[in-house]
């Protein structure tokens, strides 16, 4: 019997055009080989999508920044023998790990995907793995990250990819060097 190990990119808050221009071009790079691509929300424009189609297939929910453009507010994606809930985590307060929590055992999922802080997370909260692959394009005093998740069965590995330089600088401590 053949092992398929599924390759998924992770992305989320890309607010494009109306804070960013475009995804970093180190997104392509890193999603090159994946089977689909999760989209968390704050879109923004349909044409993000369309961009990263042309990847991989790609599952997308709408964030609070999303005009009207056709996603629902969460999705469950099954995976292997693993249940992804997809969502843009707008809870209050902003990332509380409880009301994702919460999120999670609604959608009755094993893994929460969600954005809207704008900073990777990983972390197991009691039976869940919530994850967050923070923002390519606008960071919140944090690194510009993406997520791969790789599924086999019901093995999960879930890994936060550094896609460009500190936005702010108070995180860039390159300036302090002589």
């Amino acid at each position: 019997m053949d092992v398929v190990i599924i390759l998924i990119g992770v992305i989320s808050d890309t607010h494009i055009p109306y804070r960013s221009r475009s995804i970093p071009s180190k997104v392509f790079d890193v999603f090159k080989d994946v089977d689909m691509i999760l989209h968390a929300g704050d879109i923004e424009e349909v044409s993000v999508i369309e961009e990263l189609e042309k990847i991989a297939p790609v599952r997308a929910v709408h964030g609070n920044c999303d005009p009207y453009i056709g996603y629902n507010e969460s999705e469950v994606i099954e995976v292997d023998d693993v249940t992804i809930g997809l969502t843009h985590g707008t809870v209050y307060p902003k990332g509380d790990k409880q009301q994702l929590y919460y999120k999670a055992k609604e959608l009755e999922v094993d893994i929460l995907i969600s954005g809207h802080t704008h900073q990777a997370l990983i972390e197991q909260y009691d039976d869940v793995l919530l994850l967050n692959p923070g923002s390519p394009t606008q960071p919140r005093l944090t690194d510009p990250t993406v997520m791969l998740l790789e599924i086999d069965g019901s093995k999960v590995d879930a890994q936060i990819v550094k896609v460009g330089a500190p936005t702010c600088k108070a995180l860039d401590i390159s300036q302090f060097r002589r």
